[in-house]
């Protein structure tokens, strides 16, 4: 698994644009005390069930890899040159 530059950050709005998602197809409503963990992994959940990224098998996923798995799919949805790719 390759860090990305910025993963940090693309991992944030890739769990903002994930949450929108989610609430914009009326999947979920998320409290303001869920935390990161748990809406990521709901997000990553959601995405693998609309075909949108690839499942993991059930033994590689850790927070880290869904971090990393929702930075690649947003990463992959900027456009080129965009400042969090360079």
């Amino acid at each position: 698994m390759k860090k990305l530059k910025h993963e940090g950050e693309l991992f944030k709005a890739a769990l903002l644009a994930g949450v929108r998602y989610a609430e914009g197809r009326k999947a979920v409503e998320f409290e303001a005390t869920d935390s990161a963990s748990d809406k990521a992994l709901y997000v990553y959940r959601l995405l693998v069930h609309d075909r949108l990224i690839a499942p993991m098998p059930e033994e590689q996923i850790s927070e880290k890899t869904i971090r990393h798995r929702l930075a690649t799919w947003y990463a992959r949805q900027l456009p080129d040159g965009h400042p969090l790719l360079s």
